[in-house]
Parts: C-alpha cells; structure tokens; sequence
C-alpha cells in the first residue's frame, strides 16, 4: 500500500513501484467509505504486474461483491503471493460469507495466512498443501473439523498456529513435527451468538517441538486440553478453574486442582495463572507440579472472603521455590489482606527470586507502598537480592495475548516487551 500511495504522490516514481513485489492493505485506515476502497483495489491489481508480497482485505463487506473479490484474488499482481490476511465485515450472521476458493491458490506461496470471519470451503482442504507456511491464523472461520484436520496436514513446517473462536470444531487433534506454538481459544464470534459449535477438546498427540501452550481465554473453552507428547514444553498459560481438565503427560489437573502430586513436568519454565482471591493453597498446589519453574504469572481476581494461611514446611519443600523461581509478577494487585497474605507466602519463601512486579490498581503514592512494604514483610525476605516494584496499571487478565506467533520473544507475558495488552 504504500507503493501506492507513493504512486499517487507522483508518475516518476511509476516505473519503481511497478518493479517492487506488491504490499497492498486495503482496511478503514485507507478509506472508510467502501465504495472507494472496492475501486482503488481494483485499480491497483488491474496495473501492477506483480509479484506480490502482502495482502490485507480486512473488513470487506461482501454484499453483491463476490465476484469482484474472486477476480481480486485472481489477478496475476498477486503472483507468488507470501503474507495473506482476508476478513469480512460481518453484517448479517444469517448468511453465509464464502471465502473464495481462488483464495487457496497460492497454497505453494503462502507463509503466513491469516482467515476470518468467512465460512471455508470444506471440500478443498483435503487437496491442499502449503510447503512454505509457517504460521497460520483462523480466526471466527466456519470449517468442519475434518477439513481443519486435513488443513493442518498440509502444513508440512508449521511453526505458530493461533485458533480464535472458530465454529464447527468440537474437537482438535493436533500431531506436528515443527509445531512450536499454539495459541486458542474457543470464544469468538459464532459462540457469542449462541449457535456455534465451539471448541471443546484440544489434544496434541505428538509435537515433539512445542514449546509454548497457550490458552488465551480458558474461562470460555475448551474445557478439556490434553498433551500426550510434548517433550520441550517450557511456557503454558493462560491457565484457570474454567479448564475442567488439563493433562500434560501423566499428570493430570482437575478445575486446575492436581489430581495426584507424585509426577511432575520439568521441562515448564513459565507459567502463567487465573486464580480468585487469589487462592495460595490453589496455586501452590499447580507450582509444586513444576519443579524447574523459573517465571510466574499471576492474574489476581480478588475476592473479600478469601483466606490466605498456607504456612511453608521445610520438610516437605517446593523445588521450584528453593532452587529455581526467580520472578514472579501479580497482576491486579490491590494491597488488601487476601492480596498480601498472598504474596507475603512467596516473599518469605522464594529463596532465589531475583525479581517480584506488582500491579496495582490502586494510586500507589509514597505512603501506600510504604505500608505495603511493611505488611509484606520485605525486610525478612528469603532472597536477599530480590527487587519489588509497584505500578499503577490497569486491569489485565492475559487473554488478548497478540505473541502467539512472535517466537523471537523468549517470554510472550513480559510487558517490557511491548504494551500491548489493552484497557478490560
């Protein structure tokens, strides 16, 4: 798009843009009114002689235009097409929004699709292979469970996969031999409108390259997430009570209670948790599970009543607190005694903790932390080179996590990173 635009700005630049792979974004930021996106991607498809690099049509609104968007994706500009992201503007659920089958052809290309809001054709999956893609977003797509199965298939070096409320899957079964992350969750658009068939079950049967699991909003599905091989598996989270059965291996959690505690994964080494309370006896029976944990998450949903009493046993330790946990981050942190005696469990006990963010929803002045300081009982911490801080911020619950393909991030929950978890 911006060779176009750079076009537009001056003919001398014609013979450059012409001879450079095509990017074109046609969204709202180009033009609101929709009559003149239609004509200037026409336009442009209908001078450049491709090849192409990128495509965006995001929030197209379909209406009488199927034929337009067919020839659209037919156009010899968008030879060797690489990056794809097709999404209608849905404006009536009752009908159907086809994703043309022309949008399939350059399977041979693709390396980073991106489909939504559109009902796939079924019966091409089968036929298809992408032997480039390497990461690969649906996102409110309406597909069998077959065809998805069959999709995924051919995806022979897939490294990302992020799945978001997507309709006609009850179950996944997912065996890859390049796959690194996954990120899903079952709700979205067809679910809110309480007729889709939403996600249910997700197992990874063999993905001997996984290394991150992300449900990213397991309050809302599905409810059963299995993983019988997973054997480099180091960051798992978003987790909470809303996944009524999670199984990583042998070891087996129920409403996020672990069911035996004689096994363990040592391979995590994040871990990110939804607890209300928050639930120190909850989230101290999930962390004894990983022995080798390095980095915790806690999304904090305080509630009046709870009771935080847990007190530490020295004869029966946790690993991870002695050898191995070097930062932990609550979130939503509101300085009231459920939140310390929470949090003072950890002060007094993390033994090699480098490192412990608190977000406060609160104005946390000078005279606060000060109080906060003194109830946590900082100056009898366990690891003397451990840093507490505290910020303002806003409410956060992970769930609009945007890392599940950014695998050059060695922790997609650092905010240091970037910002981009939104105001709930």
């Amino acid at each position: 798009m911006d060779g176009a635009r750079t076009q537009a700005i001056s003919w001398r630049w014609r013979p450059l843009w012409r001879s450079s792979p095509l990017n074109l974004q046609a969204d709202h930021n180009f033009t609101g009114q929709d009559r003149k996106r239609i004509a200037f991607v026409s336009k442009i498809l209908s001078v450049h002689p491709g090849p192409a690099r990128r495509l965006a049509l995001l929030g197209i609104r379909l209406r009488h235009r199927y034929g337009k968007i067919d020839g659209w994706l037919r156009s010899r500009a968008l030879t060797g097409l690489r990056e794809m992201v097709f999404r209608y503007e849905i404006e009536d659920p009752q009908l159907p929004y086809p994703l043309p089958p022309s949008a399939l052809r350059f399977a041979p290309t693709l390396c980073a699709p991106e489909i939504g809001n559109c009902d796939f054709p079924n019966e091409l999956a089968p036929s298809l292979n992408f032997p480039c893609l390497k990461q690969l977003t649906l996102c409110s797509v309406t597909m069998s469970q077959d065809a998805l199965h069959s999709l995924l298939s051919g995806c022979t070096i897939l490294e990302s996969l992020l799945l978001m409320g997507n309709n006609g899957i009850a179950s996944l079964h997912v065996s890859s031999p390049t796959l690194r992350s996954i990120g899903f969750s079952a709700s979205g658009y067809w679910v809110q409108l309480q007729y889709g068939i939403m996600l249910q079950e997700l197992v990874i049967e063999d993905a001997p390259c996984l290394e991150r699991l992300l449900p990213l909003n397991p309050n809302y599905g599905p409810a059963t997430i299995r993983v019988i091989r997973a054997p480099k598996l180091e960051i798992l989270g978003l987790l909470s009570d809303g996944i009524s059965k999670l199984q990583l291996g042998t070891l087996v959690f129920q409403k996020m209670i672990a069911v035996s505690l004689a096994t363990s994964v040592c391979t995590v080494k994040i871990l990110v948790l939804d607890s209300k309370g928050p639930n120190l006896d909850s989230v101290v029976n999930c962390i004894k599970c990983f022995p080798c944990l390095e980095k915790l998450y806690i999304i904090s949903r305080p509630m009046k009543n709870t009771k935080n009493v847990l007190r530490y046993n020295p004869s029966d330790p946790i690993k991870c607190l002695e050898r191995h946990l070097k930062k932990i981050a609550v979130k939503n942190y509101d300085g009231k005694k459920p939140d310390v005696d929470f949090a003072k469990f950890f002060v007094l006990n993390a033994k090699v903790l480098k490192k412990m963010e608190f977000g406060v929803l609160n104005n946390c002045n000078d005279k606060w932390m000060a109080n906060q300081h003194r109830r946590l009982q900082l100056h009898n911490r366990a690891s003397e080179d451990a840093l507490f801080t505290f910020k303002s911020d806003y409410w956060t619950n992970f769930t609009d996590n945007k890392h599940t393909h950014e695998l050059w991030m060695s922790d997609p929950f650092d905010r240091s990173w970037c910002n981009c978890y939104p105001r709930i």
